[in-house]
């Protein structure tokens, strides 16, 4: 595990584990040169005009996952509550929707603290200030890692009792297989052995007819198009690339096997690309994949988690848009 320092910032305490932020030029330039699938990762979809369209995006009518997990927690808050117990210190991996949080932590029955886990310490010190300004009366400690790889947290002053990980939104399916696996076992770490008060809660998103899935991925007024496109100008902008972004269309594809949501953008007519001194040529037809979310059953989320060392305890099921909490303990 590497070695992380105390730190203060604007008045922040936090615990930085110093994560290495990789050059988005390297990371693209080895996407792009994929033999088999050209790609670029998720997280740069997510620039200042990306954030707000994903947000936006959370709020249509067809993307049902924000808005039946909320649901599911205002329908389920005592049971989840007697899950986490009393004085539970909430460690979220990805620091992600407020309100969430707020949902929760307000659910929650004397929480000691909230432990946000975010590798850009940027919003994750802006984030951690706003939140504690508005609620003192529980520890905001903030933590500058990368969830995907193993890390500690520090521990609340006040009077605690367990650790309860937040794992909202399916962003598990975010991960391929077996990257998804080294999650989970840096999540079960977090676990103290032999505490059974620690406990997980993890949003995960459950297989549907395609009928209602793949609209929540392909909306009809396009915010989801936009959003995957303005990757594009971001390159254009920031690495100097020359997309001409309207060669290019959006496309939701389903892959069985996997069970997973893609996202493309796919060239409508032969056109190449400069980024840095290389070049990039895209047939008609050929993408660039951008994202993918992953869908799951119950029985294969809990053997998921089991072959990680955590066994699923409670479940929380909305049937109408089928999407799960699992409360998971430590085997």
């Amino acid at each position: 595990m590497t070695h992380a320092a105390q730190r203060t910032i604007d008045g922040i305490d936090l615990l930085d584990y110093h994560p290495s932020e990789t050059s988005m030029l390297d990371d693209v330039l080895e996407g792009l040169s994929d033999p088999h699938q050209k790609r670029v990762p998720s997280q740069y979809l997510y620039d200042a005009r990306g954030s707000r369209l994903f947000d936006d995006i959370t709020e249509l009518p067809e993307y049902y996952l924000t808005r039946t997990e909320m649901q599911l927690f205002a329908s389920n808050s005592a049971s989840i509550a007697a899950f986490a117990g009393p004085l539970a210190s909430v460690i979220e991996l990805g620091s992600g929707s407020e309100m969430k949080i707020e949902r929760l932590m307000g659910m929650l029955e004397r929480p000691s603290a909230y432990i946000p886990v975010e590798i850009s310490r940027t919003h994750l010190v802006a984030a951690s200030a706003a939140l504690q300004d508005r609620h003192p009366e529980f520890e905001v400690l903030p933590v500058c890692a990368d969830f995907t790889n193993p890390f500690d947290v520090p521990e609340p002053e006040a009077d605690h009792e367990g650790r309860l990980v937040f794992f909202p939104g399916s962003t598990i399916g975010n991960f391929d297989p077996e990257r998804a696996k080294d999650v989970l076992r840096t999540i079960r770490g977090l676990l103290r052995q032999g505490d059974e008060r620690d406990g997980v809660l993890i949003g995960v998103d459950l297989m549907k007819p395609l009928d209602v899935l793949m609209p929540a991925y392909d909306d009809e007024a396009g915010v989801t198009a936009d959003f995957t496109l303005n990757v594009l100008d971001r390159l254009n902008r920031e690495l100097e690339a020359d997309f001409d972004r309207d060669a290019f269309a959006f496309e939701a594809r389903f892959r069985e096997g996997p069970d997973r949501v893609e996202m493309h953008a796919v060239a409508k007519e032969p056109t190449s690309v400069r980024i840095d001194d290389r070049t990039f040529q895209f047939a008609r037809g050929e993408s660039i994949h951008t994202e993918s979310s992953h869908k799951f059953t119950t029985e294969g989320f809990s053997e998921l988690a089991e072959s990680c060392g955590m066994r699923v305890v409670e479940r929380w099921i909305d049937t109408d848009h089928p999407f799960a909490e699992f409360g998971l303990r430590r085997i």
